[in-house]
C-alpha cells in the first residue's frame, strides 16, 4: 500500500527519490518522508500530506547526496503525522529505514527493547525495526552489516518489504523481502530500488525481483543478493516492456479517465494472437503445460479479491456454460483461514491486476500447500503472483494507475472468456458455437470504443446521481457480478454507498429500501431472462423508485418504463459484462467529479493492498 523509493549513484539523490514518489502516489498515502546521506550525516526530513508538501521542504536544503531513501506512508499504527512518517531511525541517528508491510510482534519487541535502554519517538511499528538492528549490532562478531539485518529480521513475525541506510556503510543501499514487493532498477551505474516498477521507469527497464527471505547489498557498481540461508543467489534480470509514456495521463484529467477510454486498445491485446477462428477456440500458451490437467478437473476455484472477485464470478459463469466443470470462487482474504478443501486434481486460479495483493497470495500458497495445481491471472509481469503461481496468463492491459480499477478488470473477463472457451473446445462445445465466440470477442473493441461515445449522456446522468447518498445496482444472470461492480465503482470514488444485487434477490429484502430518494441502475440488455427483468423494473417503479436502465438500442419496453437510459450496442450474451461495465465505470467517475472526489486517490484506498 505504501510506497518506497530508494537511490544510490553518481546523479543526486534528491530529485530521483522525489520523481519516484510521486510516480507512486497513486497507490495512497497519508505522509511522505526522505532521508539522504548527506557528508557524514543523516538527514531525515518527512510530514503529513503531499509528496508536493515534501519536495518544497527538500527544495529549500540544496542537498548533493548522492544516496537516500524515501517514502509514501498510509497509516496502519499510529495517526497520519509527520513523527509517525517514515523514515524511521534507530537512537543514534546512524540506521534509517523506510518500511511496506505489518510486523506483528512489534509490542513484545518494543517491550523488550525499552528494557534495554532505547527511546521510541513513534506509534509505529516500524521503528521497532530500527531499534532491534542497533540491539543486535553491539554483540554481532561480523563486520557485515547484511549479517546483523538477517540476525535481526529472524525475530520479526509479520512482512516487510525494507530499504536501508547505515551511516557507517555510506557507500551501500540495503533492501529486504517478506511478503511485500521490493525490487531493483539496474542503470548504468546507479540503482533505484522500489516497491513498484512504476518508480523506475524514467531511468531503466532492466528489473531484478527480490524474493521472500532475500537480502540485497547494493553499491553504484552492482549489488549482492543473499537468500534466507545467507547465500549469494544470482538473479534473473527481467526487462519491463511498459514506458513512461504508459504511466502519464497524456491529456486526460485523471488515470482513470484515460484507463476507462484505454479499453478499446487494452482488450485488442489481451486477445491479440490468442483466437482461432477455424478451430473455434483460444490459445493460451502459457497454460499448455496444464492443459490436461485443466481438461480434466473435477473442479475449479477462482480466489481474488474486490473487482478481481467480481471477474472471477463471471469466470465462474463462463467455465460452467462453456465447458460443464463445477467452479466455485472464493474471497482470497478467507480462504486459507477456513480450512478450505482441495481434493486431488482440483485447479486453483488467483487473480490480482498487481500480482502483489496480499491476500491473494495466501490463498496462492495455501492452495499449494494442499497440493493443488494454481494457475495465475495477472497484469505485472514479474510479479510475486506471476512467479509463484505453477503457471498462467497476462492480461496484458498495461499499467493501471488509477486506484479504482477498469481496464484491469475488463481484460480479466476476456481471458476468463478465453479460458472458458479453450476448455469447452476440448470439452464439448459445438465447433460453430465457438467459431461464433470468438467472432464475438473480435468485435469487442469496437462495441467498447462505441459505449465510450455515450460520454456526454452519461455526464447528465451523473448530475442526478450525485444529489442522493444511496443507490441500487440490478443485474441479472451474467450481469449480476456487472452490478456488484458498478456499485463497488460508486463507493470507492464517489463515497455513495451502493450495493448490488441480483434483480431476483430484490423482493427478499433491498425492496423494503426503494422509494424516490433511492436510484436504482439496472442492467437490462436483452438475453433469455429479459422478461424477468422487465418485471424487476416495474416492481421499482411501482414503489416510487427512479430506474436508470442500461438498455440496448433496440430496446421499447424497458426504456419507456425507465426513468433514464443508457443505450449500449449488442453482443451475445457471455460477452455483454465487458460491454455493459463500460458505463457504470463512466457513471461513477462523473458522479465522482460533480462531488469533488479526488478520483485517483480516493480516502482510504491504496492500489496495491499489500497488508492483510
Amino acid at each position: 500500500m505504501c510506497g518506497i523509493v530508494g537511490y544510490i549513484g553518481n546523479r543526486l539523490a534528491v530529485p530521483v527519490l522525489i520523481d519516484g514518489l510521486k510516480r507512486l502516489e497513486y497507490r495512497g498515502y497519508d505522509s511522505a518522508g526522505i532521508a539522504i546521506l548527506e557528508g557524514d550525516k543523516i538527514e531525515v526530513i518527512k510530514t503529513k500530506g503531499k509528496v508536493s508538501d515534501l519536495a518544497n521542504m527538500v527544495e529549500k536544503k540544496k542537498f548533493m547526496a548522492n544516496l537516500g531513501i524515501a517514502h509514501t506512508r498510509w497509516a496502519t499504527h499510529g495517526e497520519p503525522n509527520s513523527i509517525n512518517a517514515h523514515p524511521h531511525s534507530d537512537c543514534s541517528g546512524d540506521i534509517v529505514l523506510v518500511h511496506n508491510g505489518i510486523i506483528e510482534n512489534y509490542l513484545s519487541l518494543k517491550k523488550y527493547l525499552e528494557e534495554k535502554g532505547h527511546t521510541f519517538k513513534s506509534d509505529t511499528d516500524t521503528e521497532v525495526l530500527t531499534h532491534l538492528i542497533e540491539e543486535n549490532m553491539k554483540d554481532c562478531k561480523s563486520d557485515s552489516f547484511t549479517d546483523v539485518l538477517f540476525q535481526s529480521l529472524a525475530e520479526v513475525q509479520g512482512t516487510y518489504g525494507l530499504a536501508i541506510i547505515n551511516k557507517n556503510y555510506p557507500d551501500s543501499l540495503f533492501i529486504a523481502r517478506k511478503g511485500s514487493p521490493i525490487l531493483i532498477g539496474k542503470g548504468k551505474d546507479e540503482y533505484i530500488v522500489a516497491s513498484d516498477v512504476a518508480a523506475v521507469l524514467r531511468y531503466t527497464r532492466e528489473i531484478i525481483y527480490l524474493e521472500d527471505g532475500e537480502i540485497a547489498e547494493i553499491n553504484r557498481d552492482g549489488y549482492h543478493v543473499l537468500n534466507s540461508v545467507n547465500d549469494e543467489v544470482q538473479k534473473k534480470v527481467q526487462q519491463i516492456s511498459w514506458n513512461l509514456e504508459m504511466i502519464e495521463k497524456n491529456g486526460y484529467d485523471h488515470f482513470m479517465l484515460k484507463e476507462i477510454h484505454e479499453q478499446k486498445n487494452s482488450l485488442e491485446n489481451t486477445i491479440r494472437g490468442r483466437l482461432n477462428y477455424e478451430e473455434g477456440t483460444a490459445r493460451l500458451d502459457g497454460l499448455i503445460d496444464y492443459i490436461d490437467d485443466l481438461k480434466n478437473a473435477p473442479r475449479i476455484v477462482i480466489t481474488a479479491c474486490g473487482t478481481s472477485w467480481h471477474a472471477a464470478l463471471i469466470g465462474e459463469y463462463l467455465i460452467e456454460e462453456f465447458a460443464g466443470i463445477p467452479v466455485e470462487v472464493e474471497y482470497a482474504s478467507e480462504f486459507r483461514y477456513r480450512s478450505p478443501i482441495i481434493n486431488e486434481g482440483d485447479i486453483v486460479f488467483v487473480i490480482s491486476q498487481s500480482g502483489e495483493t496480499a491476500d491473494t497470495l495466501g490463498a496462492l500458497r495455501e492452495a499449494k500447500r494442499k497440493g493443488a495445481i494454481v494457475l495465475g491471472i495477472c497484469n505485472v509481469v514479474g510479479s510475486t503472483i506471476a512467479r509463484e503461481t505453477d503457471a498462467g496468463v497476462y492480461i496484458h492491459a498495461g499499467p493501471e494507475i488509477g486506484v479504482a480499477s477498469t481496464k484491469a478488470f475488463t481484460s480479466q473477463v476476456m481471458v476468463l472468456i478465453m479460458i472458458a472457451l479453450m476448455l469447452g473446445r476440448m470439452k464439448n462445445l459445438p465447433l460453430e458455437r465457438g467459431r461464433n465466440i470468438v467472432n464475438a470477442l473480435r468485435e469487442i473493441p469496437k462495441l467498447v470504443e462505441d459505449v465510450l461515445k455515450n460520454d456526454r449522456k452519461i455526464k447528465e446522468l451523473a448530475k442526478i446521481l450525485s444529489n442522493h447518498n444511496n443507490a441500487l445496482y440490478l443485474g441479472r444472470g451474467y450481469n449480476f457480478p456487472v452490478a456488484l461492480e458498478g456499485a463497488l465503482k460508486l463507493k470507492e470514488i464517489s463515497y455513495i454507498h451502493a450495493e448490488g444485487y441480483p434483480a431476483a434477490e430484490m423482493k427478499h429484502g433491498p425492496i423494503a429500501l426503494i422509494d424516490e430518494h433511492m436510484p436504482t441502475i439496472v442492467i437490462a440488455t436483452k438475453d433469455a431472462i429479459y422478461e424477468k427483468i422487465v418485471s424487476n423494473v416495474q416492481e421499482v417503479k411501482a414503489r416510487g423508485g427512479t430506474v436508470i436502465s442500461i438498455i440496448n438500442r433496440e430496446d421499447t419496453k424497458i426504456r419507456e418504463l425507465s426513468d433514464e437510459v443508457i443505450e449500449v450496442p449488442h453482443t451475445i450474451t457471455p460477452l455483454t459484462p465487458i460491454v455493459n461495465v463500460i458505463p457504470l465505470q463512466l457513471l461513477a467517475y462523473y458522479v465522482a467529479i460533480e462531488r469533488g472526489c479526488n478520483v485517483d486517490q480516493p480516502r482510504n484506498l491504496a492500489k496495491s493492498v499489500t497488508v492483510e
